[in-house]
This record gives C-alpha cells, structure tokens and sequence, in this order.
C-alpha cells in the first residue's frame, strides 16, 4: 500500500501527526500496522505490505485480510478495546492472493485517540502457518510424546491423577534453566513458592479452575523464578482430557511458553505509545514561515488541520490566512503584525477565526521576525487552537463567579441554620442547647477568674388555662410578649432563653447581692401580670420564678440551673406569682417529695391503698343511708397514711386517678359481700378524680365493673370541678349517668360555684363542707347559710348531705334546718371494711338516734 495513501486516510481519520509512528514502524523488522476504531488500515511498514497486503479489499479494512470466521473474532475485538481491554491476542486464519490459506498470530494493542475519541491500534502480525500446521498434524496423534512436538518453544506438561504420574518435557525444564537431573518441587504448594508472590493467589485459582475445565483459565500467565534467579514470564496452557464416571478431571495436559521476550517487547511498545501521545501531543502547534519580500508563506501540516484546509491550497501574504480572520479582530491582529515586524519583536496574540463551515476558533499565536543570510525580511511563529481552553477558562470564570455567589449564599444557609440551630423559633429566644454552652462558658470563666452565677428560672402561670381557652394562637401571643418583657428587664450582659413550653432562663453575673437579684425578679413579675390584649379579651397571666447563684472557682453551672429549678418548684407550691431562692431545704423537700412519689408508685405495684368507710345517716331518722369510701395507704414502715399525707404527692404525680381506680374495685367487692350478709346500706360513694374524668375510656372501664344502677355514687370536689368543667367532662358525666351512677359535690361552700354550674351538672347531692357545719351551734350566720344551701338544694331536687357533724347538737340543729343526710364522728368513725357488719349489727347507729 502506497505511504501517502496510508497517510492520507490516517490524517482524515484521526487528525494527529502520524509522521513519527510511520517511521517507527518502518524500522522495525517485524509486520507492523496501525489501524483505527473500525478496523480501517491507516499506516503498514514495509514487511506488512510485503507479507500480509494483497488486493485492494485488504488495503481498505484489516479484517479483509481473514476469512468470515476471522473477520467476525476481529470486530468482536476492536468492539472490546473500545470498552476499555488494554490488549487483545488472536489466531486467525488468512487468505493468499492465489486463494492458498494461512495462520496469523494478531497482536493488538490501543495507540492514542483522535479528536473524536476514538481509539487507534497497534498491530503486529506473525506468521504462524507452520506451527499451526504442526499443532494439527499434532492433534491428530494421542500419545504425549506427539504433543510434545507442537512448538520447539513450549515445554510440555502432563499431570495423570488417576495413576498419580506428572511428566515435564526437557523444554518444559530448559525454559526455567532446569536441567534433566535437577528434582522437581515435592508438592504443589511447594512450586508456588518458586511463583511470583504477586501472581501466587492469581495462580493458584487458576490452577483450580483449569483442573476444573474451565475455558476461561484455558490460558493464563504468570512470573516463575528462573533457577539463575531472575523472573521470567510463563504463558500456560492446559485442558482436561480425560475426567472419571462423576466428571472430576484425572488427566489434564498443556505448554508452558517462555514469553518474557514478548512481555519485553510489549512493555516497551508502551514505552513508545507513550512517547509517541506526547509528541503527538505537541504536535497539536502547527508552525509558519513568512517572508514578506517575496510574499510566500509555508504552513506545515498541522497548520492545514487547525484552519480545515487541504495542503493544496495556496498560501500567500494578503491572501488565505487573512481571509479567516474574524471581522471584528482583523484590523487589530494585522495592525499588530505590522507593527512588530517594523520593530523585529517577539509578541504573542489570541484572535478568532472564522472556518469555511462556519464554525468559530480561537487562535493562540507566538510569532518573532527576523532578517535571513539574504537580507529577506521574515517572520516564524506557531499557532495553535485554544478554543477548548478559552471556552473551559470562561466557564470556570463563570462557574467562578456562580461559586462566589453560591459560597455567599451557603454562608448565609450557615448563619441562618446556626442561629435556628441554637434559637427558640417562636421568640427567636435562645434555645436550651444555646444555654447548655453558655453554662459551660460561664462555668470555665468561673474557673479562671472566681467569678459568681445567678440562674433565674421562671415559669409562666395561667398560662395552660389562656393557651386551652383562647386557643395556641393566644398562647404563643402570650410566649412572644413574655419574651419581650424578658428581654427589655434584664440587665445588660444577661443572657435569656426559651427552654421549653412556657419556661425561661436568665443567666446573669452574679457579684455577691441576692438583692439585686431579688429586685430583678419582682420587676419581671410587675411586668408580666400587667394585662394583654388579645382579639378583645383581656389576658391576665404570671410568673413563678425560682433563684439560685454561687461564686467561686468551682462553680457546678448545670448543678446550679437543677438548684433554680428546685427554687421554682417552690415558688410555685407556694403560691405563685412570687419568687424563690434555693435553700438546703427546698432540696430537702424536694427530695423527701421525690422519696414519697417513688414510694407511691411502688405501694400502687404492691396493692398497699385500701379503702376506709364512714356510714351515712338519714337526717330525720338516723338509720344508715349509706357509706362514703375514703382512700387509706397501709404503709409498711410508717403505718396507715390518710389522704392529707400523700395525696398532694400523689396529683402532682398524676396518680390519683389509679387510686381512684383501685379503691373504687376494692370498695366495690366490699359492698357486695356486704350485701350477701344481708346488710342493709343503700349506696356507695366514692371520690374521682379531676384527671379521671378526662379519660375517653373511662365509662368503657366502668361498665367492665359491672355496677348496678343507683349503687354508686362519685363525688366531685366543688372547688375543682364546678367552674372548669369542659365537654369533654360534661361527657363523662353523661355516661356514667346512663350507667346509673350518681354525681354528688363534695366540700360544697368552699368553692365559688354559680347556680348556673349546678344546673349543668345536675348532681344528686350536694355535701356541705365541715367547716361550715363546725359552728353552727354557735353562729347564726352559719346556720342561716346551711339554711340557705338547703333550700338551694331543695328547690333544684338535690339532696342535701352535712359531714363533720361531731356533736348530738349538730345533729338536731342540722335535721332541723333540713338536711337529709348526716356524717361525722358523733354517728360513725372511718372504720375498715371488717368494722362495718359489727358496727350495724351492734346497733350502735340506733345508739345515736336514741341520743339524739
């Protein structure tokens, strides 16, 4: 094949200097080539034209040079190198000229890419005629010795495992500088060692796999120590022939090849691959010579490539180069072309083009004049296409620029996410995990200088009842406004913060005065019981705030807000509204607090409440009317507890309503045994709790106890219950009517009832409070009101019922007034459930109607 037609189709193909590699491969002895992505030949040395290329179907595609089958196995290789395969060995069967067939050892191997991406090839090609005739006059004959004379370069090995015999052919010992006498490695595990240890692993599954027929471990190389020392490359070969009944392999047979020469030469193949990239690489610059006196200008080949154009065409000064000049830089590049060859200086410029099919270019351009040996006035320099460049250098001027405004902007994200982060998002307060660091900064700064800390913890009051009334739009009014008031009353350098629900916490230096702490709290109560408007209503709320402060060195900041917080606990069971300082024995109380609520919960997993009975009594006749259940704690150390003893401990634990619960199962099982001994007492009454009757499930318990209509009766508290009652309270109430369980106030006159709440309960009885009925032997008024409460009671159908009734005047003055039902100690003692059946059989009841 002609080299210009080769360089021709190379330069169209891939747009690099093939120059070089030609000369390359036209040096060596071996058939060389070099063809593209598509199989297309684009360079051939003098050997491969000689030897491989003979028609013009093989002069345009390499594969033309095989039969089908060898066709076929060539696109399925190139197809692979596209992929990404570093190299590719193939035996093909070629055609001659005259139509006689031939054998071909193709090596292929990727050279570089051209401007598309596609890859270029290497091939070396050998002719492997005669030894593949060898191998299949070989093939024809069974015995090892036959295969042992396939190649007189691949030593023969042959491993028998049914009879245990391994045979290795001389050249097999002579490529690893064995000789005939030298002893073999004892096992296989001991040959390995002779094997590379890079390639010992690799080696040793493939062994596996080979002894296993698998086709894939067929072929595979490794690096064995040869017996001088030094390593050499093996290529093995090897296949099962014959295998026992179950399939397993007992004779596998193969070559090993010395290719260490062929590594060699591949390595340093790479080695001029590379070279050969990077002077293709540089050769991206096309260079120019002009000579201004008589008007000629030589472009090398690379010139032609980056302006599109065919060597053909003619270069003159003032006539192809500037006609490619962009309109809009002509004047300015041509006028600096002037200028500097006036002056005979070096100078460097960047211009646009504009090519015939339209497309625009950036030409990079280093240029010095000069005067030749004949006086001629000449310019040389280089130009090369910078348009990648100067495109990538204005996208990442832009994505400069995008990046600057996206740092700003993620600088912004930062700060905003920092303070959420460590801000209350309602009244952008700082958060409790903001109060945790300055407790630790202020705690260090302790440490240092001995300085003191004052923790204020402040807890709103009323505020639930404003957020469940007026909705949480007015409770979060409410938080904001507290905010506020918080932030305009501390001192300058306090720190205040929103830990939670309707919680605060100041932090503030603490110089040795509680009474400027003191002062400082008063002022944040003042401001916040002032009302607030909101959407007409006037909202009324206040602070309960709890003190601690300390200085010193060893300051324990988190100790200390744990101490303000006991404080508040304080002022709140004091009354609210007002403010504490953490005192030993606020954390004494609150400790024997805590001991009690821990031993509540276990004397409720113990069974340890119990009721406790007083009978009630007919006002006019003095017989039994029935029997009020009161809650007893048989405590294990301390003995039987009232209620006034644990109950406030046990509603700020909210477990009142599960004494409730199981005083009401006790009482009621209580009752029925009574009742099977034949006592008669009409009804049982039982307290409930605020919270109980809140629960959705408690009529659905109720029904599970199976309680007669008109049998119990549950007392509400007057104080609580009256006022407050919500819908879903009326509810319950509801339903525990149609369960035929009767409602009854209890301590009715200490409370601040209206009429208007009594219609709305509607309960069966009303019980007047002890302190009412205390004197009212001596007090007019006193018995006026019990007066009055009757004939309230009377004139809305509600019975009447008088406790505390201690004396046998009691009990005429208040029949007389009209009560209906009696209760206290001049009738009846509490007693326990075993008391009640001797009490009634006894006739003591009758003892007091007797009296009376």
């Amino acid at each position: 094949m002609p080299s210009n037609v080769l360089s021709r189709r190379l330069n169209s193909s891939s747009g690099d200097d093939i120059g070089v590699v030609a000369l390359a491969l036209e040096a060596l002895p071996f058939s060389m080539a070099v063809i593209d992505h598509a199989g297309a030949l684009l360079v051939a040395n003098a050997p491969f034209r000689r030897d491989w290329i003979g028609s013009a179907a093989a002069m345009a595609s390499f594969s033309n040079l095989f039969d089908p089958e060898g066709r076929a196995e060539i696109d399925k290789k190139l197809l692979q190198l596209r992929n990404g395969s570093s190299s590719e060995l193939l035996e093909l069967r070629a055609t001659r000229a005259k139509g006689s067939a031939r054998w071909a050892l193709v090596h292929l191997a990727p050279l570089a890419r051209n401007p598309k991406s596609q890859p270029l090839l290497f091939v070396h090609i050998t002719d492997i005629t005669e030894r593949r005739q060898h191998v299949e006059e070989l093939a024809e004959r069974e015995t090892r010795w036959n295969n042992a004379l396939v190649s007189s370069v691949s030593g023969v090995w042959d491993h028998n495992y049914a009879t245990g015999q391994k045979y290795y052919s001389p050249v097999w010992r002579q490529i690893r500088g064995m000789s005939p006498e030298d002893p073999l490695a004892a096992s296989t595990q001991a040959w390995l060692e002779l094997v590379h240890p890079e390639d010992r692993e690799r080696v040793a599954h493939a062994i596996e796999r080979q002894n296993a027929g698998d086709p894939a471990y067929a072929v595979f190389e490794y690096r064995e120590r040869h017996k001088q020392g030094h390593w050499i490359w093996i290529e093995c070969r090897g296949a099962c022939v014959e295998w026992d009944s179950n399939g397993k392999a007992t004779r596998v047979v193969g070559t090993d090849t010395d290719i260490t020469a062929r590594k060699a030469a591949e390595e340093a193949m790479a080695k001029m691959s590379r070279r050969l990239d990077m002077a293709l690489e540089i050769s991206g610059i096309g260079v120019y010579e002009c000579d201004f006196d008589t008007g000629e200008v030589d472009w090398d080949e690379q010139m032609f490539r980056i302006y599109g154009l065919e060597k053909s065409e003619e270069v003159v000064i003032g006539g192809l180069w500037e006609s490619f000049l962009h309109p809009e830089d002509a004047e300015r590049v041509q006028a600096n072309v002037e200028k500097h060859i006036r002056d005979q200086k070096r100078f460097s410029d960047e211009y646009r083009i504009i090519l015939r099919d339209g497309s625009e270019r950036i030409i990079r351009t280093q240029t010095m004049s000069f005067t030749d040996s004949t006086g001629h006035q000449k310019m040389v320099g280089a130009n090369w296409d910078v348009t990648a460049d100067v495109i990538l250098r204005r996208e990442l001027e832009r994505a400069k620029t995008l990046a600057e405004a996206r740092n700003r902007e993620l600088e912004a994200a930062r700060i905003r996410i920092e303070h959420n982060a460590m801000h209350d998002y309602l009244t952008d307060l700082p958060n409790r995990r903001y109060l945790d660091e300055m407790l630790e900064r202020v705690a260090a700064e302790c440490t240092r200088h001995g300085q003191g800390i004052a923790i204020l913890h402040i807890d709103l009051d009323r505020f639930k009842q404003i957020n469940d009334t007026l909705g949480h739009s007015a409770g979060d009014m409410m938080l904001k406004h507290a905010a506020k008031v918080l932030k305009e009353t501390i001192r300058k350098g306090d720190f205040v913060a929103r830990i939670g629900g309707d919680e605060f916490v100041i932090l503030s230096k603490f110089r040795g005065s509680p009474r400027k702490l003191s002062n400082l709290a008063e002022r944040i109560i003042k401001e916040l019981r002032k009302p607030v408007s909101y959407e007409g209503h006037d909202c009324r709320f206040g602070a309960s705030i709890g003190i601690a402060c300390e200085i010193g060195a060893n300051v324990d900041a988190r100790q200390l807000l744990l101490n303000a917080d006991i404080a508040l606990y304080r002022a709140k069971k004091g009354g609210r509204n007002r403010h504490e300082f953490f005192s030993a024995d606020t954390q004494n109380e609150i400790i024997s607090t805590k001991r009690m609520s821990d031993e509540i919960l276990l004397g409720l997993e113990r069974d340890e409440f119990v009721p406790f009975y007083q009978l009630q009594f007919d006002a006019t006749t003095l017989d039994i009317a029935g029997v009020e259940t009161l809650a007893r704690w048989m405590h294990p150390e301390h003995g039987m507890l009232p209620p006034d003893q644990f109950l406030e401990t046990a509603e700020e634990l909210d477990a009142v309503s599960l004494i409730d619960g199981m005083i009401l199962q006790k009482a009621l099982a209580d009752f029925r045994e009574w009742r099977r001994q034949g006592l008669e007492i009409p009804k049982l009454s039982v307290n409930v709790s605020y919270r109980r009757l809140h629960d959705a499930a408690l009529s659905r318990k109720l029904e599970a106890l199976k309680i007669e209509p008109g049998m119990v009766s549950f007392e509400l508290l007057e104080s609580i219950f009256l006022d407050d009652c919500d819908d879903g309270v009326l509810k319950n109430l509801a339903r525990l009517r149609k369960l035929g369980i009767d409602i009854e106030i209890d301590d009715f006159g200490t409370g601040h009832a209206s009429i208007i709440s009594l219609l709305r309960l509607n309960p069966r009885a009303l019980k007047i409070d002890r302190e009412l009925v205390r004197l009212v032997s001596q007090s007019q008024e006193q018995r006026k009101l019990i007066g009055s409460i009757v004939e309230i009671g009377k004139s809305l159908n509600i019975r009447v019922i008088a406790e505390g009734v201690e004396t046998f005047e009691q009990i005429r003055i208040l029949r007389d007034l009209g009560c209906d039902v009696l209760q206290g100690y001049a009738l009846a003692r509490p007693m326990s459930r075993s008391g009640i059946p001797g009490f009634i059989r006894s006739g003591l009841g009758r003892l007091g109607k007797i009296s009376a």
